[in-house]
């Protein structure tokens, strides 16, 4: 999927509120109370349950990290970091980071990056797809997958940025879930990469499948989605944008959905799932 987070700058500096902007104001003694309630699972003080975490995780990030040194997968050469015309003006690198998110889900990383070259040939701009008509740009958008329904949810989600946003893309996650055809995983990485703000974790197939094997989630997880609301209780904020692109090219790479490569990888000797000799 073309769906990296990279660790290069975003598109805008601008970044999402705190999540306690527009809230009463509480004495300090209360915010001292709540921030332990956060650190432990259950009770205050000495003697509290710590927060759960995987026994290695660090070690085993780490060693992501040195897998993915080269920065040599499809999602680094082709990713949606990369799918945007940098030259364009701020509200046109935004939108053509959403229309290329939209193309990429059940799409590969290559697929994703012609397409978008394609459409940005063709003038890629809010203005020049609602003046498209739909047979136009499925020629344009195939082979992407889902091809002929992405037709119509670029069509009204582009509709509702033009008459709703201005041409621009909305800056939080949950007014970019409610645009046809975008879901979480597009949300935050839109987050991310348009907006330059860490608003929550990008969960693909990639981060939930090896999130499971790992065993980064406390109970197995069946959804993205799960994925993402489990990491969240325990991974460290300021990791939160890299771990999507480290995950996504080691997905690619070497802990592939079928017959991963174990044998090639730093962390067969302390991954719960690696088959070992």
């Amino acid at each position: 999927l073309c769906a990296g987070s990279s660790p290069e700058p975003g598109i805008s500096a601008i970044h999402a509120g705190s999540q306690l902007q527009g809230t009463p104001a509480v004495p300090r003694q209360s915010r001292r109370r709540k921030s332990m309630a956060i650190a432990y699972e259950a009770g205050q003080g000495e003697g509290a349950e710590a927060r759960w975490e995987p026994p290695r995780w660090r070690e085993q990030l780490q060693r992501i990290r040195q897998m993915r040194s080269g920065r040599d997968a499809p999602v680094d050469e082709m990713g949606v970091h990369r799918c945007y015309d940098t030259s364009a003006p701020p509200e046109v690198r935004r939108y053509q980071v959403l229309l290329a998110l939209m193309l990429s889900s059940q799409t590969k990383d290559q697929v994703t990056s012609a397409a978008m070259l394609r459409l940005r040939r063709r003038g890629l701009t809010v203005d020049s797809v609602l003046q498209m008509d739909e047979e136009s740009l499925g020629h344009i958008i195939y082979p992407v997958g889902f091809w002929r329904n992405k037709v119509k949810y670029i069509k009204q989600t582009t509709a509702i940025l033009k008459q709703k946003y201005g041409g621009d893309i909305p800056s939080t996650v949950e007014e970019l879930v409610q645009l046809p055809g975008v879901g979480p995983k597009m949300a935050h990485l839109a987050m991310h990469i348009a907006w330059d703000s860490v608003a929550g974790i990008a969960v693909d197939t990639h981060v939930h499948r090896i999130s499971n094997r790992l065993q980064w989630v406390k109970k197995e997880t069946k959804s993205p989605e799960q994925t993402r609301v489990a990491l969240e209780q325990w991974l460290p904020r300021d990791l939160w944008k890299e771990i999507n692109w480290l995950l996504v090219g080691f997905g690619q790479q070497t802990c592939l959905p079928v017959s991963p490569r174990c044998s090639q990888c730093l962390n067969q000797d302390i991954c719960p799932a690696a088959k070992r000799p």
